[in-house]
């Protein structure tokens, strides 16, 4: 296909995507689910498909023919020929910036379209009606909704208890618009858009990928010469072993470097960011909501603050006819005067234009509640949904399942951990007082996910079946104060599940028969 067509094409099919509003409205609703999962995997498809086409025609390195054919030095270039010459490279960095820039937004729709879906995913299965087999939405339209026994016959079910936030889709850069939805944030969303962001990108400890050598050694003709090469990470620690074993015992190194790499919790940057975006959208809409009830609790007069909003708003962007439109301290000067002469017959400031004490007090209680309860929303809300993920999933569902976050990390170390040391205490109390949202305060949740880590190596050859939600449960349970009831209605698990796990657990952690400690040492080995 022509570059130029497969450009015109991705762009044409990314725009009809952002023309394409998505509801998750009455998702409870089989066919309304249905039919959103199916819009969203086939969308994803065919996205996969144009990246595919993209990446045969080297969208991936469009400078690379730039480079090597398109600019030729000055000298090299006959005078009369250097505009051409200008003209014909503006022309093919025009086209590769062009491939670049709908690679980039390709790419960003894919991973939005995975978060979509890996969300959908979570949040409802179907049941054979006369079997009783269960299928996620994939397995169902793999198999053309007719299930392995014949019947076609199913019942919708919906997990509650499973970590998805099916109210972030809509606001996913679904078409790949991540550049624009950025730039519609207000000041305090950016903020917390930065905020996340950061929470995703935490980096683990660096882990050696490749090591670089400078070697010399002889030839057959006795003669010295160098050479380099590239050692993968596993000869870490024998590095000058292979040397020897590939080129002989004379063989020197003259330079060493260790190229390492830190992967972040989520390992994609087009992911962290639709992911960053879809949160902090999802919490602009409750801060919406809610914005109002909160300054009503802890401000004096809401009133008068929306009175001074509105005085504010409207000489902020007027310039009078009078002045001159490039004074701008003349214009900044009469506005502030109007400013202070509406203040003063709503007596909210004295005679020398300085604020009242009591709506200066109201001002600064309001910036702090956006400082560290609204700004804070979306990053509360993420470490919770990513911690409930890792506490209530397994190893290897992690590893083969699709998910709400994709390229997670199956597994965190202890830097990563480090992101949830945070405790948005305000946040949460805010959140479980004025919205349907179940969250709950947890201490040392770094520590905790540490335990669940460990703990899933204690199992891993165990033939035990555990209900992981439920063991996520149990294992928060035993290893904080907080009372079962709590743990049990923020995860939707049942009491009875929970206290079945913590019996397990028990029986894995503090072995009572020798055959229970025989099968515990060997599963240990």
């Amino acid at each position: 296909m022509p570059e130029s067509v497969l450009v015109n094409k991705a762009e044409t099919y990314l725009k009809e995507i952002s023309n394409d509003s998505i509801s998750v409205d009455n998702l409870e609703n089989f066919e309304n689910f249905k039919d959103l999962y199916f819009k969203l995997d086939d969308r994803l498809n065919y996205l996969q498909g144009l990246k595919d086409d993209m990446d045969a025609q080297g969208y991936t390195t469009p400078f690379t023919p730039l480079n090597k054919y398109g600019t030729k030095a000055v000298s090299d270039v006959a005078m009369d020929e250097i505009g051409e010459n200008s003209r014909h490279n503006q022309i093919y960095r025009s086209g590769a910036n062009a491939k670049k820039n709908i690679l980039d937004r390709v790419k960003s729709a894919i991973d939005s379209h995975k978060i979509a879906i890996g969300n959908l995913e979570q949040f409802g299965y179907v049941k054979c009606n006369s079997c009783y087999k269960k299928y996620s939405m994939s397995e169902y339209k793999n198999m053309d909704g007719q299930c392995s026994c014949g019947s076609q016959g199913f019942t919708f079910k919906i997990r509650k208890d499973a970590t998805h936030r099916i109210e972030i889709i809509p606001h996913l850069p679904l078409s790949g618009n991540y550049m624009v939805l950025r730039n519609e944030f207000s000041s305090y969303g950016r903020e917390s858009l930065k905020q996340v962001l950061n929470i995703l990108k935490q980096e683990r400890k660096g882990v050696v990928k490749t090591i670089s050598l400078s070697i010399r050694l002889k030839d057959k003709n006795n003669r010295l010469y160098r050479r380099k090469l590239t050692l993968g990470s596993e000869y870490v620690d024998d590095y000058e072993e292979e040397l020897r074993n590939r080129f002989g015992q004379n063989v020197r190194i003259e330079g060493l470097r260790f190229n390492r790499t830190k992967p972040a919790i989520i390992d994609d940057k087009h992911a962290r960011t639709a992911l960053a975006i879809g949160y902090v959208k999802y919490a602009e809409d409750i801060i919406e909501d809610i914005r109002d009830d909160i300054l009503k609790r802890n401000l004096t007069d809401f009133k008068r603050i929306n009175k001074y909003d509105e005085i504010i708003a409207e000489y902020e962007n007027q310039n009078p006819d009078f002045i001159d439109e490039y004074d701008t301290d003349a214009i900044e000067s009469w506005r502030k005067s109007k400013i202070v002469e509406k203040f003063k017959n709503l007596n909210y400031c004295d005679g020398q234009g300085n604020i009242k004490r009591s709506l200066n007090r109201d001002l600064k209680k309001r910036d702090n509640i956006y400082q560290n309860i609204l700004k804070n929303i979306a990053s509360a809300l993420i470490i919770w949904d990513i911690f409930r993920y890792y506490m209530t999933t397994s190893n290897n569902s992690r590893k083969i399942d699709l998910g709400p976050f994709p390229y997670i990390r199956v597994e965190l170390d202890r830097e990563q951990r480090k992101v949830f040391q945070a405790d948005y205490i305000r946040v949460i109390e805010t959140l479980n007082n004025l919205t349907d949202l179940k969250i709950i305060s947890i201490d040392d949740k770094d520590l905790l996910l540490y335990e669940k880590f460990k703990f899933e190596k204690q199992i891993r050859n165990s033939h035990v079946k555990f209900n992981h939600v439920a063991l996520g449960a149990a294992l928060i349970h035993e290893n904080s104060d907080i009372p079962l009831e709590s743990i049990s209605n923020a995860f939707n698990i049942n009491e009875s599940r929970v206290k079945k796990e913590i019996k397990n657990i028990d029986s894995i952690k503090n072995p009572k028969s020798d055959k229970s400690k025989k099968f515990l040492e060997l599963i240990k080995k």
